[in-house]
């Protein structure tokens, strides 16, 4: 994915401070996401509508957000790895603990209506088909 930014020349101190500002909060934003795991998923698509399968281990329901923002599916996830009191890990294969994935989706799709479910860390997402894209019958009359 790749980003433009326009400079435009600050002409007050609080304009400077302002765009500063947002120019750390985007690469803070770009970090997260270069650190940040994309889940495994599953795409499966019927006459009705796509149903997506990523695989969130270690993720509770309070650390997920699933939006659509624009013509895009978001998701992003907080792993949380309890470790018991006492204990520290002596060797750490997963360092990384936000997961994210985006696809973007065709107009095809009806973004109103799409569901979702966390269970066991997989979240299953139903997105539907719109209602001109899902195959319809045709009554053929005799004259």
């Amino acid at each position: 994915m790749s980003t433009t930014a326009v400079h435009t020349p600050a002409t007050d101190a609080a304009s400077v401070s302002a765009s500063t500002s947002a120019t750390a909060s985007t690469q803070a934003a770009r970090r997260r996401d270069d650190y940040a795991i994309q889940p495994a998923v599953d795409v499966i698509e019927d006459a009705q509508g796509l149903t997506l399968f990523a695989d969130l281990p270690g993720v509770p329901r309070e650390q997920l957000q699933l939006r659509v923002d624009q013509d895009r599916l978001v998701i992003e996830a907080e792993m949380q790895l309890d470790v018991p009191a006492g204990l520290a890990a002596g060797h750490v294969e997963v360092s990384r603990q936000f997961y994210r994935r985006a696809f973007t989706l065709s107009k095809e799709l009806d973004a109103d209506q799409i569901s979702a479910e966390l269970n066991h860390g997989v979240l299953r997402v139903r997105i539907p088909k719109a209602a001109h894209a899902q195959p319809r019958k045709i009554d053929v009359k005799l004259s």
